[in-house]
């Protein structure tokens, strides 16, 4: 303490100014401190706020806020911690670190949870043999036991395959081990280093640049070409596994779609600058996820590139599927929902709901409307009911739609219409209405069948990794190098859907897939995947 008690003076009425000064500091602290939790609470509840509103066409601009809401509040949280006023911290002998348990509830804020594969280190303190005091013999009588949680840095190793050559004694013959196969024949690249750079590049959304300056660092100057040209070889190395992913996921007979634009350089204006040299274009996804109704089908992603926003592109996409396709209301999947000669539509259109309260939301933000208002409470209490049979199997779903949801729906769309005749038909309250009744069979047909969800979050939360990799590399090298990212998610993503680590999940297939045999490829997709075990050494 900078005022110890031998340094304060004797004079009563010195000690009762320095008092009084430090009332006026500790009031003044406490008014800042007061203040700087305050505006941490105000941001943590308009993130919560904004994150309940992501979807529909403002989805993107609100992530936007999102992010730099969360930085804001980081830097907040980080400086409070700086100066002692957030929560205090577990006491270090508290005892081992809490193992995660994905049924718990819980957030976990005062202490990690880390995963029972964690690597632990023992470190024993052992206070000897003999008594400090009297010399005599000691003997164990239990142990207490702390963790702390470290970090062993990334490093690269070079890995030397050793092949002697013999020969045989009696018949010269000239004996040697054939050369295992590599990721990349003819490279030095391993399946973990090329496995690393891809999820850097595809999944955390790191340049190669900077993935060249982190390489420098660990000792190892692998220049910007060479890393391009791994990434390449080895996403056409996974070729054919993605074909098999992209197949097994088209042929569904209920997916999401949803696209979003990215921007990609146009190699003819290249020369322009970035204002003239870069067009825009769009990715598609296409999710399959049946966890919501505990289908049989493993979840997976499907991402492809286009050019432009035609209607051809989802044609294309769409040519072999056929069942129900969950989306919104872009023009394009129009001629999809159109009745063959038959009678007999290829695919059923199931309109999303989250789109059409976005609309109300709009209106409720703007003018504080007490219809828009209703709207909102009312599709609230649909979802209040999807939340209850969420993961509940396809027909205990129905029921409770049936049971429950089926009436709410109704009401709703008489409300609607009761409405709409009584606004100005060119309020932005009257398009929002006129948005959903335009689509009543296929916003009801959730309540038809029990696989169907009641909106597109699938597909919007696939597309949300495409949104923050466009605020790290701004564009996207060409179209081909759009098409590579899309292969690269389609992979990634539908790993991470079937609750595998992208990157551990990589460097097995890529050092397996050259020597699998390819008529069995489907033992390594992700749903089907099981790592090599790991080779025991021999006996000696």
């Amino acid at each position: 303490m900078s005022n110890a008690p031998a340094t304060l003076p004797d004079d009563p009425a010195l000690l009762k100014a320095m008092i009084a000064a430090l009332q006026t500091e500790n009031a003044r602290m406490s008014a800042t401190l007061r203040a700087h939790d305050q505006l941490i609470q105000t941001l943590r509840l308009r993130i919560a706020k904004l994150k309940k509103q992501v979807f529909g066409k403002s989805s993107e601009k609100i992530e936007r806020e999102i992010m730099q809401l969360e930085l804001a509040l980081e830097d907040l949280l980080i400086a409070a911690s700086e100066g002692g006023s957030l929560e205090p911290q577990a006491d270090p002998d508290d005892g081992p670190i809490e193992p995660i348990n994905d049924s718990d509830p819980r957030p976990s804020r005062r202490r990690p949870r880390v995963s029972d594969s964690t690597p632990r280190e023992r470190r024993e303190l052992d206070p000897g043999r003999c008594c400090p005091d009297c010399g005599g013999e000691l003997r164990f009588v239990g142990e207490d036991i702390s963790e702390m949680l470290d970090m062993i840095a990334a490093q690269l190793k070079v890995v030397q395959i050793a092949r002697p050559k013999k020969s045989c004694r009696q018949c010269e013959r000239m004996v040697q081990v054939p050369a295992p196969s590599r990721p990349i024949p003819g490279s030095m690249a391993g399946a973990s280093l090329l496995a690393y750079i891809l999820v850097s590049k595809y999944d955390d959304h790191l340049p190669l640049y900077r993935q060249h300056e982190i390489f420098a660092r660990m000792g190892a100057d692998i220049p910007d070409s060479t890393l391009v040209d791994w990434c390449g070889r080895a996403m056409k190395v996974l070729a054919p596994l993605i074909e098999r992913i992209e197949a097994d996921i088209m042929a569904s007979d209920l997916l999401h779609a949803d696209d979003t634009p990215i921007r990609v350089l146009d190699r003819g204006r290249a020369d322009k600058g970035l204002g003239k040299g870069v067009k825009k274009g769009r990715i598609w996804t296409y999710v399959r996820d049946q966890r919501p109704w505990s289908g049989s089908a493993p979840p997976g992603a499907v991402y492809r590139f286009a050019p432009d926003w035609k209607e051809e592109h989802v044609q294309t996409h769409l040519a072999n599927t056929r069942g129900i396709l969950q989306a919104d209301g872009y023009k394009g999947y129009a001629k999809l929902y159109e009745p063959d000669p038959g009678g007999t539509a290829r695919l059923q259109e199931a309109s999303c709901w989250a789109h059409w309260r976005r609309d109300f939301h709009d209106v409720w933000e703007k003018t504080k409307s007490t219809i828009a208002r209703e709207a909102l409470d009312r599709i609230g209490a649909l979802y209040d009911i999807e939340r209850a049979i969420n993961g509940q199997p396809a027909e205990v779903r129905l029921a409770a739609r049936q049971a429950q949801s089926a009436t709410h729906v109704a009401a709703f769309f008489d409300w609607s219409e009761q409405q709409l005749c009584a606004l100005p038909g060119k309020s932005d309250l009257a398009k929002a209405f006129r948005y959903g009744l335009s689509r009543r069979a296929s916003l009801s047909l959730f309540l038809m069948d029990g696989r169907v969800a009641i909106d597109n979050n699938p597909a919007e939360r696939a597309l949300r990794p495409i949104g923050v990799g466009r605020r790290n590399w701004l564009f996207a090298g060409a179209e081909t190098g759009a098409e590579t990212l899309a292969r690269a998610m389609t992979v990634i993503e539908t790993a991470k859907l079937n609750g595998l680590d992208p990157q551990a999940y990589l460097s097995d297939i890529l050092a397996r897939i050259n020597d699998h045999k390819i008529n069995r490829l489907d033992d390594l997709l992700p749903w089907n995947w099981s790592p090599l075990p790991e080779t025991q050494p021999e006996a000696a």
